[in-house]
């Protein structure tokens, strides 16, 4: 039945009394009359099921219920699908069911250990997977053991695709017929399989009825006399005389399963879900990804490989998710929020934040059994950190000379001392290689060794049974794999491509493995691009795009609100100028440096913006927005900047600084006229950023972490060196709750910021002789990715009506991840 009660929907349905079959089988075998009785019924509801166009498909004795009065239950056809239709008619895109769309090509449901090979293979599949089954239940009753098992997912369903059930557990007064009945529903292809699962009914019909086993086999009703009786016996012991020796080399042939072979299948991702990284747990078992869910919130999710649902890790929201990974025990798993690292125990859901983060962005991290981590980052070395909490402490060195810029990615090999991980370099940061460095490095030991060159995301799986494991890595595209030797740190043999094609994003390669043969990997062609520039009103509804989807890390807006730079990464790393009226984007800067972060002058003539060199650190250029003339060094320091905010009447430029030693950011002043002398406005132990000077120049609005969090203030400014940075004049908080990137209106009675969940907030604020801020209230929610939360995300247009914002572009498919097991099984062919 269906029953409403006001907002209230509920299903009644049977209360089915009694324990499961699985219950039952957990004291042992199952006696083989009341096994067969317990079957012929189950045979009896699939026939039943099946004649109406229903496949169960989840099969298994957790729903198979028998009552107090021996009646057999089959229970939750919540996987079941109807048979009728051409599932590759329909369009993922509408349909409204998965399980309507489950039983096509590369989808894989249903539990593990009763999988037909076609399910585990994320083939398509009919009423003869609920054949399998039936012979997997059938098989476990007699036995007391499962047919197929593993001690992890991927195991089992690699003994469902390959090995056979051991018959020998079967009890001698097993009949015959029933041998064969498991033998012919236990086929793995399913064209030798039982074709009807009324056949099995009415062959358990002739056992249960006592029906002679002869009869089935049309043998003679009379015995024959005992000479004839024994002849057969007699040649058949000459024959098997003569061929033992053959017989024996067969039975060993068979007794050694043939190898592995590769297995590919899909899994889908929430829905309304737009995943980011992903890490395979240690064991193999789980895979956690981020994903920005319909609430348009980063957080943390797990699938289980034996599961057919993703579940969010309750606690996990953030502003911003960028690399996770697991503890070696599948317990826990770190991920970045925001320049913090933390922990959350996956059964729990209890987070604790272990360290603070120096670099820009976390990029990769390693934890091995003595609680030690290694966690990269960009800009930057590898940090030592502690999975107990602590401050995170440089592990590598950098050599700018060489143009060396950051060391992410890391991964420990067994010993859980030495680690692999890739350094990247170059004037364009295009050149990537792997190392191997040692936590036992000093200064008599160099700490780090060059392995392989024109490689990235280093991922190492062990073999059992030698010092020699395979080396995972991305090279042009291609996941790849090479044979490392651990003991002497060398490459064997020659690299062998994995897969042709994985998702790449800004050189980063989307793939992980687990140790025991599983590979999971992002297809190059699900997302359409990274962020798309998207235009909204004040209620939040979208009023259009500009431009096209792609790798953006920024954007500004200019003083008339008609154009816009946007800071472009990856292959083109550069500045782009989008004409909004003329529909146009053309390239602003040139050269093999990376520029970001674009600032209009008040009049609009001029553009100035951080340019990253070879030196890994950045410094500040100047250039007509007209393109006339070339750009022009304005700063070069120690310091890597970043411009911010122009005054309205052109005097002063806010940047950002990023201090080498303490890797703390601070809000600098660069007048620019007179001397051009630049001084701190607000530097210290905390990290001060984003400034914004407001309309009238009284006032610098700016985010900082004094906190705890990230939280918007306001600071009176004095364009006077020596009293800028004194701390004297006022300090209000203006978010609650969180908060970053500030932007003020045109009129400055207003100021606007993105909240810790990504909501866009507004506070009326009034700048007369004692600055006064109302309460913020929230304008609409936003998708602004944590990887863009410490960046220019976000701007408005000068009547405060229109928001230009950098949201993720949309996933084009729901099959974002690609299982791929006993993947080294085809590394020779």
């Amino acid at each position: 039945g269906l029953e409403d009660s006001g907002s209230t929907h509920a299903l009644v349905m049977e209360l089915v009394e009694g324990p499961t079959l699985a219950d039952r089988i957990r004291s042992g075998p199952i006696p083989v009359d009341e096994a067969l009785k317990i079957a012929k019924q189950i045979c009896e509801a699939l026939e039943y099921a099946h004649e109406r166009g229903i496949v169960h498909r989840d099969l298994k004795p957790a729903n198979v219920k028998v009552t107090a009065d021996d009646a057999v239950k089959v229970l939750d056809f919540g996987l079941a699908k109807a048979l009728e239709g051409d599932a590759s008619s329909i369009d993922i895109s509408t349909s409204p069911t998965l399980s309507r769309l489950a039983t096509m090509q590369g989808i894989l449901l249903g539990t593990a250990a009763y999988m037909s090979p076609e399910q585990a293979k994320g083939k398509s599949v009919d009423r003869r997977a609920d054949i399998w089954a039936f012979g997997c239940v059938l098989y476990e009753m007699l036995t007391g053991k499962i047919a197929f098992g593993g001690e992890t997912v991927t195991d089992t369903l690699a003994a469902v695709i390959r090995a056979e059930p051991d018959w020998s557990l079967l009890p001698a007064e097993t009949p015959i017929r029933v041998r064969v009945l498991l033998q012919r529903c236990l086929q793995k292809d399913p064209k030798q399989r039982l074709r009807d699962i009324g056949d099995a009914r009415i062959s358990l019909d002739e056992v249960l009825s006592g029906a002679p086993e002869a009869a089935l086999a049309g043998t003679p009703a009379e015995p024959a006399p005992r000479w004839r009786r024994a002849l057969p016996w007699a040649v058949a012991a000459l024959i098997f005389a003569a061929l033992a020796p053959p017989l024996a080399l067969l039975y060993l042939r068979q007794v050694n399963p043939p190898p592995a072979e590769p297995v590919r299948f899909q899994i889908s991702a929430p829905p309304n879900a737009t995943v980011g990284n992903f890490a395979l747990s240690p064991d193999g078992r789980q895979l956690a990804f981020t994903a920005i869910g319909s609430d348009k919130v980063v957080s943390l999710w797990i699938r289980p490989l034996n599961s057919l649902e993703a579940r969010r890790l309750a606690g996990s929201e953030s502003t911003g998710i960028v690399s996770l990974f697991w503890s070696p025990d599948s317990r826990y798993i770190a991920y970045d929020d925001r320049q913090k690292l933390k922990r959350i125990d996956v059964s729990s859901g209890e987070v604790e934040t272990l360290c603070d983060v120096p670099g820009q962005i976390v990029l990769g991290g390693a934890w091995n059994r003595d609680g030690v981590i290694v966690l990269g980052q960009y800009p930057g070395p590898l940090l030592l950190a502690s999975a107990s909490g602590g401050s995170a402490s440089p592990l590598t060195s950098l050599d700018s000379s060489q143009g060396e810029v950051a060391d992410n990615f890391p991964v420990f090999l067994p010993n859980g001392k030495q680690f692999l991980y890739q350094r990247v370099s170059g004037a364009a940061l295009r050149h990537t290689s792997v190392y191997v460095g040692s936590l036992n490095g000093g200064s008599e030991e160099k700490i780090s060794k060059e392995i392989l060159k024109n490689a990235s995301d280093p991922v190492y799986v062990p073999s059992s049974t030698s010092a020699v494991g395979q080396l995972l890595f991305t090279r042009n595209g291609a996941l790849m794999a090479q044979p490392l030797d651990t003991q002497r740190l060398e490459l064997l043999s020659e690299p062998v491509i994995v897969v042709g094609h994985v998702r790449m994003f800004r050189g980063h390669g989307f793939f992980s493995a687990s140790s025991g043969g599983a590979l999971v990997y992002s297809p190059p062609d699900n997302l359409t691009g990274s962020y798309q520039p998207v235009w909204y009103d004040r209620q939040g509804k979208t009023l259009g795009t500009a431009g096209e989807a792609g790798d953006f890390s920024g954007l500004s807006l200019s003083p008339e609100g008609t154009r816009a730079t946007i800071s472009r990464v990856g292959a083109e790393s550069a500045i782009w100028l989008v004409d909004f009226a003329r529909g146009t984007s053309e390239r602003f800067t040139f050269g093999a440096s990376i520029a970001t972060n674009g600032i209009w002058s008040p009049d609009g003539n001029r553009i100035i913006f951080a340019t990253l060199g070879g030196t890994g650190v950045s410094d500040l250029y100047e250039k007509p927005s007209s393109g006339a003339s070339d750009a022009q060094l304005l700063l070069a320091s120690s310091e890597s900047k970043s411009p911010t905010s122009w005054s309205r009447d052109g005097s002063f430029l806010l940047f950002t600084a990023q201090n080498p030693k303490t890797t703390r950011a601070a809000i600098c002043v660069l007048p620019l006229t007179g001397d051009k002398k630049p001084f701190p406005f607000l530097h210290g132990d905390f990290d001060y950023q984003d400034g914004q000077i407001s309309p009238d120049g009284r006032l610098i609005a700016y985010s900082s972490d004094e906190s705890g969090r990230d939280e918007v203030y306001v600071r009176t400014f004095s364009p006077n060196p020596s009293t800028a940075a004194s701390g004297s004049g006022g300090k209000w908080l203006i978010s609650a709750g969180g908060g970053f990137q500030p932007r003020w209106s045109e009129n400055g009675k207003e100021l606007y910021y993105i909240a810790a969940d990504g909501k866009l907030m507004a506070v009326e604020v009034g700048a007369g002789s004692v600055f006064q801020a109302g309460v913020p209230r929230v304008l609409f929610q936003t998708a602004v990715p944590g990887a863009l939360q410490s960046r220019q995300s976000w701007d408005l247009t000068p009547d405060g009506k229109r928001f230009l914002i950098l949201t993720p572009a949309q996933v084009r498919n729901e099959v974002p991840f690609t299982v791929l097991l006993n993947w080294q099984a085809g590394l020779n062919k």
